[in-house]
């Protein structure tokens, strides 16, 4: 069982120095018409198409990812959100740490810093508003009374629409480097892992079980991002909706053991996946979470079909 101890909560500017949110991903792909057939499909909002274009939730006025046209598949980079007060903390701890600051990449204007992590990726810190959870997203399920039916007819189900992005599972060539990186540079706390072939990261200001996550690759790369919805009924309605759009390659419906979420992974065009999850795990920022080594049989899922063969594959290696 996880060992769960209370903690003080620093305040910005003060304490612990660390980002408090996922802010948004970024990634190259070889179609802009191909990708948004595949987003819109899976019910994200397209906005802001000067040069890619952005996603977007229904409901929340905030980017969570930026698609931009290239040759390949590409992950292109990671932006966390930071606190105003904690900006110059982080620049001089970033300098202290020996680590080159860079220039913005053309295209994308910041407020924030922007470095290369233990693998090479680009990340951006930027001042924004808190976007992790401050509680805990609940799944729901609704029952019918007795005498009633419960589920609508299939011409009246709504089209799945998610809430937010909850997380990102990148590639990376070392799990333990990253899990240092990550603490060390980041702030960030180790909420679970299996050994070194998968790692997950909350934020300790008050995050789900993870924003990010890594999992054991021979280069870097996106597996795949995941998005909140509200009940396990709609993790299951998303899995059809993209299947009657032609998507149908994927895995679930299950449920994870570390995060506990119910999920359904839908592939994408260059094999990556886009995640229908609910109910993930909640770490408050008054919690000091103990991240455990688990068992390999524990790191994936604890009921639902057998994973595709290729589901780990990076095809961006």
């Amino acid at each position: 069982m996880t060992v769960i101890r209370s903690r003080v909560i620093s305040q910005p500017g003060e304490g612990h120095l660390g980002v408090h949110s996922l802010n948004h991903f970024a990634m190259t792909v070889p179609s802009l018409e191909e990708a948004e057939r595949f987003h819109t499909g899976f019910g994200l909002d397209v906005v802001n198409r000067a040069t890619g274009y952005a996603a977007r939730t229904e409901g929340y006025n905030h980017d969570w990812a930026l698609f931009i046209e290239g040759a390949a598949k590409r992950f292109h980079h990671l932006s966390f959100g930071v606190f105003p007060e904690d900006l110059s903390r982080f620049q001089e701890h970033i300098e202290a740490s020996g680590l080159p600051l860079l220039d913005a990449p053309p295209g994308f204007q910041s407020n924030g810093l922007w470095l290369h992590d233990h693998d090479g990726n680009l990340i951006e810190l930027k001042v924004t508003a808190k976007t992790a959870p401050e509680e805990k997203y609940y799944g729901t399920h609704l029952s019918s009374l007795p005498g009633e039916a419960g589920a609508p007819k299939r011409q009246d189900a709504r089209q799945v629409r998610p809430r937010r992005l909850a997380h990102v599972l990148i590639f990376t060539r070392d799990v333990d480097r990253a899990v240092r990186f990550y603490v060390q540079i980041f702030g960030m706390g180790l909420s679970d892992r299996s050994g070194n072939d998968i790692a997950f990261m909350h934020g300790r200001h008050g995050s789900d079980h993870h924003m990010v996550a890594f999992v054991r690759s021979e280069a870097p790369g996106i597996h795949h991002t995941s998005w909140d919805v509200p009940s396990v009924d709609q993790v299951g309605l998303g899995a059809k909706q993209m299947a009657d759009k032609g998507f149908v390659r994927g895995w679930g419906v299950g449920r994870h053991v570390l995060g506990s979420n119910f999920f359904h992974y839908v592939r994408d065009p260059w094999g990556s996946y886009a995640e229908y999850s609910c109910d993930i795990d909640y770490i408050p920022a008054d919690v000091e979470w103990e991240g455990r080594d688990h068992a390999a049989e524990d790191s994936f899922y604890i009921w639902g079909p057998e994973p595709p063969k290729d589901f780990t594959v990076n095809h961006e290696a």
